[in-house]
């Protein structure tokens, strides 16, 4: 008989567990639901099935003709949906315009309305272009063939769709072996059938033995009512009919009910138990069985002939082999042999063991000390007999967290109910709404109640401040409940800080808190502020926001004198600036860059008294190793300097909490701020909503349906909608969209503007605008808002929404980050965003969406706002899981590790490989290898010899000691442990150039390369590694190969370091770019060439390369302006059109010919009289200076020489790109103009 399911841990226990076969390959649930997406794709006609179809059997003129309408067939789709979302989508769109027009010679009603209900609006050239191009493909394969391929694809489809799901799966009926019991002495007898029933146990037990009910009566004086014994599966199948508890059957509920009933709690403790097994459904079942407790567990017990109780004697344990194992239940059947057979197998073991122990039966302990195998399988028996009367989801078996003063944690809370198996949340919160339709699957969390005000919780009023408090915060009444709790201790305190909350709860002003406890360090007695003994440092993790926060501590500070500036890599500040600047607000990367220098901004970090980290929960994105080298810097730098620096983190809520504040050197006691979703000052609703289809096309049509639907029922309600994409094209498309839905259903009237008072005056200002879709948009109530748009437009839309002008806003995430703008609804659709850093589409990040959930709700007007996410199937969960916050976040500094090394011993802070394992200690890496070694590759076993990881950290160490040691980065002996930092090690550390481009540096880079050479190796950087030639750029790289590339570009289109050198000549050149993902491609391409350009300029200095070094500088500033050093100096002005500059360049008019022209004559050489006037304006713009000089011998040896510069041009900052250098002496002439005056050693020639 195959034995029982059983669960993991009671099977872990005993030996009936299922031998593994580990050579057998296994599937995840992700790689089965990848394969099943291939395959569905697969399915039908496809773009690849289409090509392949049009291009066999063909000759190759018939071929080229073929491939080319094809090509024209993939234009006219891109141009309907767009190329941000990516070439699938695009072939996806090509094959839905092949099945509609293959039968076709025009575009009719009917196919207009299709590809209108399939793409929304759409331009009607690519409609007919592509109608024209499936006739020529038509006519060249023949319309009966056409045809009959279509049809053979979609009864094919519909042929492997046709079988029930369930059809063809396996059943297993194989059994557990246990083992075999050795040696009996009978044989012969043969086993019943014995089963676990509890329906055939209990009838059995009422009906056939009389002899019991006659026992029970004498025993208990009173004869047992039968109702007592069956009342308890009465009131189970009552329970479980009314669709309570779908997964379990009745004999497994009655059994744990039993248990539970005869354990020795009382009623109270018990009815806690039930509750949380059964449910409010439970409440009628929970009285009844209390009430009959008594009755009901005398009346199982009593039943004893069929019944075997284990004693607790080990001896009578082992015997129990000889019959069926107890799988956890509290009864085991037994037929009459088997009882016999257990008898003799005693008599016989009693007899075996006097044998063996020479008749002393009574000293039975000194057998339990054997090492018996069937003895320590008893022993586990037991202990699993001791623990099946516990309940399994005990709440005593949870160890009590330790509690902190200021955590309010709801969901650690929760981790001690039975709503949580080994930590996994298996209960989805309270009131959750689920719905699964065809189309998608939907779970909509409601929003959270508010927590109830403390005893203890007091608001603190701007008006019981001191006086710099009341001046920062003016216009202001209180602080929130958040900042009052935290106003203590950040205002009054020198403690570390973790601020754990919500978006939009307000940790800015916690932020402003710490900057006035700062500045009040200062004061001095008569209320002036010592500005230069201090400095603060905001760290922002985006440049978008960190000009919000330039902005908004700027204003706020001003009262005090206190100056804010920005220092990003678009802001740069001179030296001046930043000795005269009191708050810096900056990036990680920027601020690592200047805490890496040893000389220079030394003093600047030196100085810091206050950092601030903003979204530290980015640890566990790409950025996370810079702050965790920033943090680890810091506090590096206050234990060795002895210096007082505050370190505040904020951060969205997240899960291992006490990790970060451990990182940071948080006291958790005094400095460690957790507050839930309960305390966001407008509480937030989510609903994920997951596409399930596979098809991207109608991916994408889904999409826009379930979007116009949540958009309608918000609009309905009376309330505004921000609808967030990701790709500046994609908000007019999607606007445009959702308008043509309205329409077509009848329900543009519910989006359309009230006529109030001043809504003619708006529409006054639209119409001025020159963007065209935004004046179509606005009278149906709909706006657009994205990076692209002139900054005017962008305030004008921001304007009309916050008035309600606009009730839908679609938009793009730099609105969440840059404006704080907030709506009662936001709508994400689709969270595939291309990624320039890693050349692929990548999912929308944790940051960003919440970060546009945090726009969700008017704290003014709205109770809670609404936050909705529209992804596809596969990635709902991934989502819910990050923002329920359920996966702890872990650190990727081991990426970076050499790297980060390279700056701290080029810095100095490390000399040493025992200081390496020191500064690795203070990494966030290091907290998360001790609470989770297995996730960084360190087994259980190295971690409970080393729990300190000192071993481990020095062969990390060590290992990329030897790395940079290769690269010759640094110098590094081994026998002694010491590092020394190279020239080339330091200009990586400062330039922020990766580890492995300097091995290719070295490898490429001497004194002998050209231009074209440089272009190349600086294309074969890491840092453009992960960028990659997709089949449908190819084209348009070739385009821009033969437009723009003026040097010869080393691998082609073909080759990935190839595009990168193209795309970098092309942004010299001012090229244009079509393709979406190569626009991306070209902005970070340019960003990055430019710093590596300079790296090596500074390697070919340190190495004394006049020639390069002079090449290097060159090229350095053709990539800054834009303009090749052959190209005419002209060319830097916009307001001249490329034909005026052709021609100048045909002309070979140089700048110092233009200047002694006359303008009439520039206008007639160049065929345009107007423009010798604007030519000649620019010619005085370019710097050029007069010099005029005079000799005069002071000795035999010695000469004076008096030079009189005269500047011949009228200045103007944006252009300063020509080779001259601009002299501004102290000394003055007589006349005003400056003079230098020089002594010089006269040198005699022989």
């Amino acid at each position: 008989m195959s034995p029982p399911r059983l669960t993991g841990a009671l099977r872990s226990f005993s030996t009936v567990s299922k031998k593994e076969d580990f050579s057998e390959q296994l599937y995840d649930l992700k790689a089965k639901r990848l394969k099943r997406q291939e395959l569905f794709a697969r399915e039908g006609l496809t773009w690849q099935k289409i090509v392949h179809f049009c291009t066999e059997h063909q000759d190759k003129s018939q071929q080229q003709a073929a491939s080319q309408e094809l090509k024209s067939l993939l234009l006219a789709a891109k141009q309907m949906v767009g190329s941000e979302l990516g070439q699938t989508v695009v072939e996806s769109a090509a094959v839905f315009l092949f099945e509609t027009f293959h039968n076709k010679d025009h575009v009719g009603t009917e196919e207009t309305r299709a590809i209108k209900h399939m793409f929304g609006p759409f331009p009607s050239s690519a409609a007919e272009a592509s109608c024209a191009s499936v006739g020529r493909l038509v006519a060249l394969l023949g319309d009966s063939r056409v045809e009959d391929f279509i049809q053979s694809q979609r009864s094919r489809r519909n042929l492997d769709r046709s079988a029930a799901f369930g059809r063809n799966i396996a059943f297993s009926h194989d059994g557990y072996t246990l083992d075999p019991l050795e040696g009996l002495p009978f044989s012969g007898i043969q086993e019943e059938s014995a089963s676990l029933d509890f329906i055939n146990f209990f009838n059995n037990q009422k009906s056939g033995k009389k002899g019991i009910n006659e026992e029970a009566t004498s025993s208990t004086g009173s004869p047992l009512t039968p109702g007592d014994g069956s009342i308890l599966r009465t009131e189970v199948d009552k329970y479980l009919c009314g669709g309570n508890m779908m997964s379990s059957n009745p004999e497994e509920l009655c059994t744990s009910l039993f248990e539970m009933l005869a354990s020795h709690r009382s009623n109270d403790e018990l009815q806690n138990e039930l509750f949380e097994l059964l449910g409010p459904e439970g409440l009628d079942m929970i009285s009844t069985l209390l009430q009959r407790r008594v009755a009901i567990v005398d009346s199982l017990l009593r039943i004893q002939p069929d019944r075997t109780v284990y004693p607790s004697d080990l001896s009578l344990k082992v015997s129990a082999e000889a019959t069926k194992p107890t799988y956890g239940c509290q009864v085991t059947i037994q037929s009459e042999q088997e009882k016999q057979m257990l008898k003799m197998y005693r008599r016989e073991e009693k007899k075996e063991r006097k044998r063996f122990k020479g008749g002393d039966e009574g000293d039975s302990t000194d057998a339990l000390l054997t090492f018996d195998p069937r003895e320590m399988r008893a022993q586990r028996e037991q202990a699993l007999l001791t623990a099946r009367y516990e309940p399994v989801l005990s709440r005593d078996r949870v160890y009590e967290r330790i509690r902190y003063p200021n955590v309010y944690d709801n969901l650690a809370e929760a981790t001690k109910t039975a709503a949580f198996v080994g930590g996994a949340r298996m209960l989805l919160p309270e009131g959750i709404r689920r719905e699964n339709c065809k189309m998608y699957e939907e779970v909509e969390i409601p929003p959270n109640e508010p927590t109830p005000v403390g005893f203890e919780e007091k608001p603190v009023y701007i008006s019981e401040l001191d006086e710099i408090g009341q001046l920062v915060f003016k216009g202001m009444k209180r602080l929130n409940r958040i900042q009052s709790i935290v106003f203590e201790t950040a205002y009054n305190t020198n403690e570390n800080l973790l601020i754990c909350a919500p978006t939009g709860a307000g940790k800015t002003n916690i932020a402003m808190l710490t900057v006035l406890h700062e500045i009040r360090q200062h004061l001095q007695p008569g209320g002036v502020i010592k500005k230069d003994e201090f400095k603060i440092v905001y760290v922002a993790p985006m440049k978008a926001l960190a000009a919000e926060m330039t902005n908004y501590f700027g204003k706020r500070l001003e009262p005090l004198g206190i100056t804010v500036k920005e220092l990003t890599g678009d802001m740069q500040l001179t030296k001046g600036e930043i000795l005269r600047t009191q708050m810096l607000v900056t990036t990680p990367e920027k601020w690592d860059v200047v805490t890496r220098k040893s000389v220079g901004d030394v003093a600047l970090s030196q100085i810091v008294r206050l950092l601030i980290l903003d979204e530290v929960h980015l640890l566990h994105e790409d950025r996370g190793p810079v702050l965790e080298s920033l943090v680890a810097r810091t506090i590096r730098q206050v234990e060795s300097t002895q210096s007082m620096i505050r370190i505040l983190g904020l951060s969205a809520t997240l899960p291992n909490y006490l990790d970060v504040a451990t990182f940071l050197h948080v006291n958790p006691y005094i400095g460690l701020f957790f507050f839930d979703g309960r305390f966001r000052p407008v509480p937030l609703g989510q609903t994920f909503v997951g596409i399930k289809t596979n098809n991207k096309i109608q991916q994408i049509h889904d999409m826009e349906e379930v979007c116009y639907d949540k958009v309608l029922e918000q609009v309905k309600a009376g309330h505004q909608v921000m609808v967030f994409v990701h790709a500046r094209n994609a908000t007019v498309r999607t606007a445009m969209g959702l308008i043509e839905m309205a329409k077509n259903r009848g329900e543009i009237c519910f989006f359309q503007p009230d006529q109030g008072s001043d809504y003619g005056q708006c529409e006054k200002q639209i119409q001025r605008s020159r963007n065209k879709q935004m004046k179509e948009m606005f009278p149906e109530g709909f706006g657009i808002h994205h990076a692209g748009m002139l900054r005017s437009d962008r305030s004008l839309m921001e304007s009309m929404f916050s008035r309600g002008h606009l009730k839908v806003l679609v938009c793009t995430a730099t609105l969440a980050w840059g404006v704080n703008l907030p709506a009662h609804a936001v709508i994400i659709k689709g969270t595939q965003i291309y990624d320039a850093k890693r050349g692929a589409v990548v999912d929308l990040g944790i940051l960003d969406v919440m970060q546009i959930f945090g726009r969700a709700g008017r704290p003014q007007f709205d109770k809670y706002g609404e936050g909705t996410i529209i992804t596809t199937h596969d990635k709902l969960s991934h989502y819910l899981t990050l923002l329920t916050q359920q996966n702890a976040i872990e650190s990727r500094f081991l990426d970076s590790l050499a790297d980060n090394l390279n700056a701290e011993i080029a810095l100095g802070t490390v000399t040493n490989v025992e200081e390496a394992v020191k500064w690795l200690s203070y990494t966030y890496l290091y907290v998360r290898m001790r609470a989770n070694p297995l996730a960084y590759g360190i087994n259980h076993r190295a971690s409970q010899m080393d729990p300190a990881l000192e071993l481990y950290r020095k062969d990390l160490v060590v290992e990329s000691g030897r790395k940079l040691d290769k690269a010759r980065m640094i110098r590094f002996d081994e026998r002694t442990g010491y590092f020394a930092s190279t020239d080339l090690g330091r200009t990586a550390s400062h330039f922020y150039i990766k580890y492995n481009t300097i091995e290719t540096f070295n490898e490429h880079f001497n004194s002998q390369r050209t231009e074209a050479d440089i272009l190349s190796i600086v294309s074969k950087a890491e840092e453009f590694e992960q960028l990659k030639v997709r089949e449908e750029e190819m084209e348009e790289l070739e385009q821009m190969l033969c437009n723009y590339c003026k040097l010869p570009a080393a691998g082609g289109v073909e080759n990935g370091y190839g595009k990168v050198n193209i795309l970098l000549q092309t942004y010299i050149g001012r090229g244009e770019v079509d393709s979406f993902s190569l626009i991306s491609d070209l902005s970070y391409v340019a960003q990055n060439a430019a710093r590596i350009v300079r790296a090596l300029f500074e390697i070919a200095l340190r190495k004394r390369w006049p020639a390069m070094t002079h090449r290097l500088l060159t090229l350095c500033k053709v990539i800054d302006k834009r303009l090749w050093g052959f190209a005419h100096p002209l060319r830097q002005f916009p307001n001249l059109s490329p034909v005026v500059l052709n021609r100048l360049e045909e002309k070979k008019l140089t700048v110092d010919k233009l200047k002694e022209m006359r303008k009439d004559d520039i206008g007639h050489m160049l065929h345009h009289v107007n423009i010798g006037l604007t030519v000649k304006q620019c010619v005085h713009q370019i710097p050029s200076i007069s010099m005029e000089a005079t000799i005069q011998p002071i000795t035999r040896t010695v000469l004076r020489v008096r030079l009189i510069v005269t500047p011949d041009f009228r200045w103007n900052d944006q252009h300063v790109f020509h080779p001259v250098f601009l002299l501004s002496p102290q000394p003055v002439a007589a006349d005003g103009r400056p003079s230098l005056s020089l002594v010089l050693p006269e040198v005699s020639s022989c």
